[in-house]
């Protein structure tokens, strides 16, 4: 048996566990990952997919950071699309259609060829605490082992309940047991927990469908990647198809509706708002004859498909007589049926901003049990908790990003600070800062915080530096190399744009809105700059020099933003002797303990008001 001290115990080996053991263990220190099944390591337990609005952001900034999401994204996607290019640079989106079994082999392999890195395969059942500072844990095989630091990431195990129609059943997962023990205890050391859930569409038969009948989906033409070490994108893509249901359809999951376990009122939690079960969808929108149903392969190899938009917890036979009515559907074989899961979370008002528990020192908490949703959710938190676990137990500084650090700032901010009722989910339109969080820059933004964590790795901090350099020189030479009107102008009245009256910097005709730089480097005089420069570097420029008026306006923000996180607010501050203070806001305040006054303004029932009191009582 492994009866050494390790610096850290990761419980859960989902999105969350894994970045989470990978980043302690690259950091250096010593780590075990429990699982429940060593099979099902990095499963994709719902969609076969990574990234998307807001989502693909986070994965970049994992990967600028030295996480493994977006490399491993690289190595097993099957299809590329960047989401949102119609729109402007801070909207768009990668997203890739992944094979989930070579996904999670692949994160397997990873771990297992970090020597820092053991596993063992049990439920974790009790934790030991001691003066109110986490020692380790207890298996349920009754196998204690001793930590430093302990994160847990338990996903939809604990007390999960899995619903099918009238039927319900322990599970964590569909054919996996629940977790027991934690949660009860973790209520008496004085947290609080609640109950959220999920859902998950049936898988089919792709031998069975028609796909004739439905709109073929292809990737990109050009496709990109989400790591900045990847140099070879994907060259051979699998399409995605649309189709979509109909009133027979409705009809015939209406009929079920009295079987419902959410209409009957047996599921308890609140579900994503904005990922909604096919019964809720038709229920909420009754005047719509129809809603999209996006067929997605699950991988290279495999017959099965994942039907997404169809999210249901009906019984087996609704389910099946109604996805048969969907064009392309109609000799559709089941794999499985869709099904929902409620399970235990803990308000993450409990946590410090390193994802740490106030309640219990060393103890972690990332993903699902801090009622988030979405895989690229629970891994940014995973990377984080593990970072700082392995900064925890080397007693070294905590380490956090700020809202305009980062999307993972902002989501451990909403989170901390606000809470959740209901599954988070991660938009653009969460982020005031949007336009410098962008996918383009988040080596930009994270690398250098990740290589002098001593996460990021010399090549990826050299290749990020070049890039710099490139960026850099493109744009000297823009700015400093002028085009005459003879050598342009008749050009320019090609492509709808006005003519020069006189010589002019090339960056000028790029700051216009009807050229591109894609279209500009088509004449001859400026061809050279492809043969020279990468298409991100290229791309890089157009964003900076395109959207310079709209950055700089966001960097001045965040500079007062900022003026208000240097304001500490002591921990043992008392609230109670401020009586201007509303009743709400001291019971909140009390509550969550803001480090900052930056932090105090962005608690949910703290008025502009109560915070003038604040700094007016802090002398300022």
């Amino acid at each position: 048996m492994q009866q050494q001290a390790y610096d850290v115990i990761v419980v859960g080996a989902g999105h969350a566990g894994c970045e989470a053991a990978h980043a302690a263990a690259q950091m250096g220190s010593s780590v075990l990952l429990i699982t429940m099944n060593m099979q099902t390591i990095a499963q994709m337990s719902c969609n076969p997919a990574m990234g998307g609005v807001a989502k693909g952001q986070i994965v970049r900034e994992i990967d600028a950071l030295g996480g493994m999401s977006g490399i491993i994204s690289d190595k097993t996607m099957i299809q590329f699309r960047m989401l949102n290019r119609s729109k402007g640079p801070a909207m768009w989106s990668p997203r890739c259609q992944s094979d989930r079994m070579r996904f999670a082999e692949e994160w397997r392999m990873t771990l297992e060829q970090n020597p820092l890195v053991d596993f063992w395969q049990d439920s974790v059942q009790q934790l030991i605490i001691k003066n109110k500072e986490v020692c380790g844990v207890i298996t349920r095989m009754g196998i204690e082992f001793k930590a430093r630091t302990v994160v847990l990431t338990n996903g939809t195990f604990l007390n999960g309940l899995i619903h099918i129609g009238e039927k319900h059943f322990g599970g964590g997962r569909m054919a996996e047991p629940m977790a027991q023990g934690l949660t009860e205890q973790l209520v008496q050391l004085g947290f609080e927990s609640g109950r959220m859930k999920t859902g998950t569409p049936p898988r089919v038969d792709g031998r069975s469908l028609e796909y004739s009948a439905m709109e073929e989906q292809k990737g990109d033409e050009n496709p990109s990647s989400f790591s900045y070490l990847t140099e070879s994108p994907i060259q051979e893509q699998r399409s995605c198809w649309i189709t979509h249901t109909n009133t027979q359809v409705h009809e015939v999951l209406r009929k079920g509706f009295d079987k419902s376990p959410m209409f009957a009122g047996r599921i308890k939690g609140l579900g994503p708002r904005y990922c909604p079960s096919v019964e809720d969808k038709i229920n909420r929108f009754a005047d719509k004859d129809s809603h999209q149903i996006f067929v997605e392969p699950e991988g290279w190899n495999t017959v099965e498909i994942y039907v997404n938009g169809f999210s249901t917890s009906l019984p087996e036979e609704i389910q099946y007589e109604a996805i048969r009515l969907i064009p392309g559907f109609e000799k559709a074989k089941l794999f499985r049926p869709g099904y929902a899961i409620e399970y235990d979370y803990f308000p993450p008002t409990q946590l410090l901003a390193t994802l740490e528990t106030k309640l219990i020192q060393g103890l972690f908490f990332a993903g699902q049990i801090n009622g988030t949703t979405g895989y690229e959710e629970a891994a940014c938190q995973g990377l984080m908790a593990g970072i700082n676990a392995h900064q925890k137990a080397q007693e070294l500084d905590p380490f956090t990003l700020s809202r305009s650090d980062a999307y993972i700032g902002v989501l451990i901010d909403d989170l901390i600070n606000k809470g959740t009722d209901e599954p988070y989910r991660m938009f653009t339109s969460r982020a005031e800062f949007r336009t410098l969080l962008r996918q383009d820059n988040a080596d930009e933004r994270l690398t250098g915080k990740g290589f002098d964590l001593g996460l990021a790795t010399k090549k990826r901090m050299d290749k990020f530096q070049q890039k710099q350099s490139d960026v850099a020189q493109l744009l000297d030479y823009i700015k400093t190399n002028k085009v005459k009107p003879d050598e342009i102008n008749s050009w320019l009245a090609s492509q709808g744009s006005s003519s020069l009256r006189e010589g002019t910097p090339i960056v000028n005709l790029l700051k216009r809105s009807d050229l591109s730089f894609s279209t500009i480097l088509e004449h001859p005089l400026v061809k050279n700059i492809k043969d020279n420069y990468s298409q991100e570097v290229i791309e890089q420029a157009e964003i900076i020099v395109k959207y310079e008026s709209y950055i700089e306006k966001e960097r001045l923000m965040v500079d007062k933003m900022k003026t208000m996180e240097d304001l500490k607010i002591p921990e043992t501050f008392d609230y109670d002797k401020i009586k201007t203070l509303s009743t709400e806001s001291r019971i909140k305040l009390k509550s969550i303990r803001p480090q900052t006054i930056g932090q105090a303004s962005r608690i949910s029932g703290v008025s502009a008001s109560d915070v003038s009191i604040l700094l007016l009582f802090m002398g300022r």
